[in-house]
């Protein structure tokens, strides 16, 4: 199944990913058989996608594409593929903007390769995905909250979801992803916080002043101006 399809289908009902995740000039890797673009009716605020695939270059390292390029990059199905996951995330954070957001999904271990490795549906498979195990049945798993550190202080996760809803558990072992329906992976969203807010350790809202009319409006409370 066209996966990045099946995933856009879900993002609609998602709404930070048309106010939020999507929005801007975006990179698209390793999808030129099912390209995010083509949804961009559907995410208003997307600006233009670029596509990268094996035409245009080693998708690990993403050469000749500046620092700090793109509002978002997107990567479907892709990650499992490269030589060194972990290079390759480095990467494709790198060519984000501050304040942009990178938008990646993995197989699941248990749902998609079910305990067999190599890959029984998809030869291309370098590696496998968990949130996170101490132990994994899988000579070659990836528990994804550890890869991520490796992206540093900028880091910042807003979303991660193991994407189990359409996943039949009771089914003897097959790709259920050849259905439409089930996505058996992992979706994770990291925006690049800008270095002043990585040094400082964190997101903090501007000083400011809140009056109480603005209070009453977003809260329904009334409250007392302080009394000089």
């Amino acid at each position: 199944m066209k996966e990045a399809s099946k995933a856009m289908f879900r993002r609609l009902a998602q709404t930070d990913f048309a106010t939020r995740y999507f929005v801007g000039q975006g990179l698209d890797i390793a999808a030129a058989t099912d390209p995010i673009a083509q949804y961009s009716e559907l995410f208003p605020a997307i600006k233009g996608v670029r596509l990268w695939d094996g035409i245009d270059g080693d998708a690990q390292y993403l050469t000749g594409l500046a620092d700090n390029s793109f509002d978002f990059v997107h990567a479907s199905h892709a990650l499992q593929r490269m030589p060194d996951p972990r290079e390759a995330l480095r990467h494709w954070f790198r060519v984000l903007r501050p304040g942009g957001h990178l938008i990646v999904v993995v197989p699941d271990e248990d749902m998609y390769e079910q305990g067999f490795w190599p890959s029984r549906h998809n030869h291309g498979n370098r590696w496998t995905f968990t949130v996170f195990k101490t132990k994994s049945w899988s000579p070659v798993s990836i528990n994804l909250l550890e890869a991520v550190q490796v992206l540093g202080a900028q880091a910042d996760i807003r979303r991660l979801e193991v994407l189990a809803a359409g996943f039949r558990h009771t089914l003897p072992r097959f790709d259920q992803s050849l259905t439409p329906v089930a996505e058996c992976a992992i979706e994770v969203v990291i925006r690049k916080r800008p270095q002043a807010e990585a040094v400082a350790g964190g997101r903090v809202n501007a000083d400011g002043t809140i009056t109480a009319s603005d209070v009453f409006v977003m809260t329904g409370l009334r409250v007392e101006p302080p009394k000089a």
